[in-house]
Protein backbone atom coordinates (compact mmCIF):
# COMPACT_ATOMS: atom_id res chain seq x y z
CA UNK A 1 0.00 0.00 0.00
CA UNK A 2 1.43 3.34 -0.88
CA UNK A 3 2.35 6.04 1.25
CA UNK A 4 0.98 9.90 1.93
CA UNK A 5 3.88 11.47 0.27
CA UNK A 6 5.65 14.86 0.60
CA UNK A 7 8.62 15.76 -2.18
CA UNK A 8 10.46 18.90 -2.22
CA UNK A 9 11.33 18.57 -5.46
CA UNK A 10 13.73 20.94 -7.47
CA UNK A 11 12.37 19.92 -10.89
CA UNK A 12 10.77 22.09 -13.39
CA UNK A 13 9.55 25.33 -11.19
CA UNK A 14 9.84 22.90 -8.22
CA UNK A 15 7.64 23.22 -4.91
CA UNK A 16 5.82 20.99 -2.89
CA UNK A 17 4.61 17.63 -4.56
CA UNK A 18 2.06 15.49 -2.30
CA UNK A 19 0.24 12.46 -3.39
CA UNK A 20 -2.30 11.28 -1.10
CA UNK A 21 -2.62 7.39 0.04
CA UNK A 22 -4.72 5.86 2.86
CA UNK A 23 -2.12 4.29 4.27
CA UNK A 24 -1.58 5.85 7.68
CA UNK A 25 1.96 6.54 7.16
CA UNK A 26 3.48 9.46 6.19
CA UNK A 27 6.51 9.47 3.46
CA UNK A 28 9.20 12.69 3.51
CA UNK A 29 11.16 12.71 0.11
CA UNK A 30 14.09 15.33 -1.34
CA UNK A 31 13.30 15.43 -5.24
CA UNK A 32 11.69 11.89 -4.97
CA UNK A 33 14.38 10.07 -2.86
CA UNK A 34 12.88 8.86 0.33
CA UNK A 35 14.27 10.36 4.02
CA UNK A 36 12.09 9.45 6.33
CA UNK A 37 8.77 7.73 6.57
CA UNK A 38 6.47 8.60 10.16
CA UNK A 39 4.07 5.91 11.01
CA UNK A 40 2.10 4.76 14.32
CA UNK A 41 5.43 2.74 15.49
CA UNK A 42 7.50 6.11 15.13
CA UNK A 43 9.97 7.82 12.69
CA UNK A 44 12.09 5.43 10.44
CA UNK A 45 14.85 7.22 8.83
CA UNK A 46 16.18 6.09 5.33
CA UNK A 47 19.16 3.75 4.85
CA UNK A 48 22.28 6.20 5.35
CA UNK A 49 20.12 9.67 6.32
CA UNK A 50 20.66 10.71 9.98
CA UNK A 51 18.21 12.69 12.11
CA UNK A 52 20.40 15.34 13.51
CA UNK A 53 20.01 16.68 16.93
CA UNK A 54 18.76 20.13 17.67
CA UNK A 55 19.91 21.54 21.08
CA UNK A 56 22.26 23.84 22.95
CA UNK A 57 26.30 22.80 23.01
CA UNK A 58 29.65 24.98 23.57
CA UNK A 59 32.79 24.25 24.17
CA UNK A 60 35.29 26.45 26.27
CA UNK A 61 38.92 26.73 27.06
CA UNK A 62 41.66 28.17 30.01
CA UNK A 63 44.49 29.40 29.67
CA UNK A 64 44.98 30.05 33.10
CA UNK A 65 48.06 29.55 35.45
CA UNK A 66 46.17 29.11 38.68
CA UNK A 67 47.38 27.30 41.19
CA UNK A 68 45.36 24.14 41.94
CA UNK A 69 45.17 23.60 45.99
CA UNK A 70 46.43 20.21 47.51
CA UNK A 71 43.12 17.84 48.82
CA UNK A 72 40.79 20.29 47.10
CA UNK A 73 38.36 20.76 44.75
CA UNK A 74 38.73 23.34 42.32
CA UNK A 75 36.59 24.61 39.83
CA UNK A 76 38.51 25.29 36.26
CA UNK A 77 38.14 29.06 35.12
CA UNK A 78 37.11 27.96 31.75
CA UNK A 79 36.60 31.25 29.93
CA UNK A 80 36.86 31.21 26.48
CA UNK A 81 34.48 29.94 23.89
CA UNK A 82 35.06 28.26 20.68
CA UNK A 83 31.58 28.50 20.42
CA UNK A 84 28.27 28.40 22.56
CA UNK A 85 25.22 27.96 19.97
CA UNK A 86 22.32 28.66 22.57
CA UNK A 87 24.08 31.18 24.81
CA UNK A 88 23.83 28.63 27.82
CA UNK A 89 27.37 28.62 29.47
CA UNK A 90 28.37 31.86 31.12
CA UNK A 91 32.21 31.97 30.91
CA UNK A 92 32.77 34.98 33.35
CA UNK A 93 31.38 34.58 36.25
CA UNK A 94 30.33 31.28 37.47
CA UNK A 95 31.75 29.14 34.86
CA UNK A 96 28.68 26.84 34.46
CA UNK A 97 26.00 25.78 31.67
CA UNK A 98 22.64 25.83 32.10
CA UNK A 99 20.84 24.31 28.97
CA UNK A 100 17.56 25.25 28.11
CA UNK A 101 16.33 21.92 26.47
CA UNK A 102 15.84 19.11 28.76
CA UNK A 103 17.60 16.17 27.85
CA UNK A 104 20.47 13.99 27.59
CA UNK A 105 24.01 15.44 27.41
CA UNK A 106 27.36 14.44 26.92
CA UNK A 107 30.14 16.45 29.22
CA UNK A 108 33.87 16.22 28.14
CA UNK A 109 36.49 17.61 30.56
CA UNK A 110 40.37 17.50 30.63
CA UNK A 111 42.79 19.35 32.36
CA UNK A 112 46.74 19.37 32.50
CA UNK A 113 48.41 20.32 35.93
CA UNK A 114 52.02 20.67 35.34
CA UNK A 115 54.77 19.87 37.91
CA UNK A 116 52.93 17.29 39.83
CA UNK A 117 55.82 15.16 41.25
CA UNK A 118 55.25 11.24 42.35
CA UNK A 119 52.80 11.31 44.79
CA UNK A 120 48.66 11.21 45.37
CA UNK A 121 46.12 10.96 42.63
CA UNK A 122 44.64 13.27 40.08
CA UNK A 123 40.95 13.76 38.38
CA UNK A 124 38.42 15.79 37.24
CA UNK A 125 34.90 16.10 38.44
CA UNK A 126 31.46 16.61 36.77
CA UNK A 127 29.08 18.72 38.98
CA UNK A 128 25.62 19.04 39.00
CA UNK A 129 23.78 21.89 40.92
CA UNK A 130 26.88 22.46 43.18
CA UNK A 131 27.16 18.84 44.07
CA UNK A 132 29.92 16.33 43.06
CA UNK A 133 27.91 14.10 40.71
CA UNK A 134 31.01 12.19 38.94
CA UNK A 135 34.75 11.46 38.60
CA UNK A 136 35.06 11.67 35.02
CA UNK A 137 38.56 11.08 34.78
CA UNK A 138 41.53 9.43 37.09
CA UNK A 139 45.53 9.82 37.10
CA UNK A 140 46.47 7.02 40.14
CA UNK A 141 49.79 7.35 42.22
CA UNK A 142 52.37 7.58 39.12
CA UNK A 143 55.36 9.38 38.56
CA UNK A 144 54.92 12.35 36.98
CA UNK A 145 55.63 15.87 35.55
CA UNK A 146 52.41 16.51 34.10
CA UNK A 147 48.79 14.71 34.76
CA UNK A 148 45.92 14.93 32.44
CA UNK A 149 43.03 13.60 33.50
CA UNK A 150 40.40 13.89 30.94
CA UNK A 151 37.21 11.93 30.59
CA UNK A 152 33.49 12.13 29.76
CA UNK A 153 29.75 11.78 31.19
CA UNK A 154 26.11 11.41 30.15
CA UNK A 155 24.27 13.37 32.42
CA UNK A 156 20.01 14.22 32.43
CA UNK A 157 19.71 18.31 32.53
CA UNK A 158 16.17 19.01 33.04
CA UNK A 159 16.46 22.41 30.63
CA UNK A 160 15.40 25.06 33.47
CA UNK A 161 17.40 24.88 36.97
CA UNK A 162 19.95 22.03 35.96
CA UNK A 163 23.59 23.18 35.58
CA UNK A 164 27.25 21.72 35.77
CA UNK A 165 30.54 22.86 36.07
CA UNK A 166 34.13 21.48 35.47
CA UNK A 167 36.34 20.81 38.77
CA UNK A 168 39.63 19.51 39.29
CA UNK A 169 41.39 17.33 42.27
CA UNK A 170 44.38 16.62 42.98
CA UNK A 171 46.99 15.61 46.41
CA UNK A 172 50.23 15.13 44.98
CA UNK A 173 51.93 17.04 48.12
CA UNK A 174 51.13 20.68 47.41
CA UNK A 175 49.56 23.60 45.59
CA UNK A 176 50.27 22.88 41.77
CA UNK A 177 49.76 24.88 38.44
CA UNK A 178 47.53 24.70 35.58
CA UNK A 179 48.87 24.42 32.16
CA UNK A 180 48.39 27.22 30.22
CA UNK A 181 47.95 26.69 27.42
CA UNK A 182 44.25 26.53 26.24
CA UNK A 183 44.35 23.06 24.04
CA UNK A 184 45.12 21.31 27.18
CA UNK A 185 42.42 22.66 28.98
CA UNK A 186 38.56 22.32 27.66
CA UNK A 187 34.80 21.46 28.54
CA UNK A 188 32.44 20.69 26.64
CA UNK A 189 28.52 19.81 26.39
CA UNK A 190 26.27 18.65 23.72
CA UNK A 191 22.62 17.50 23.33
CA UNK A 192 22.46 13.84 22.69
CA UNK A 193 18.74 13.22 23.28
CA UNK A 194 16.29 15.48 24.20
CA UNK A 195 14.07 14.38 26.59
Amino acid sequence: MPNNIINASSAGSGGLITTAADSGSLELQSDGTTIATLSSTGLTMAAGKLLAPTGPSFSASSSSTSSISHATNTKIPFATEDWDTNSNYDNTTNYRFTPTVAGYYQVNIKIQLDNTGSGGETYTALYKNGSSHKRVGFTPNIASTQRSPVGSILVYLNGSTDYVEAYVFQNTGGSVPLNGTSEFNYFQAFLVRAA
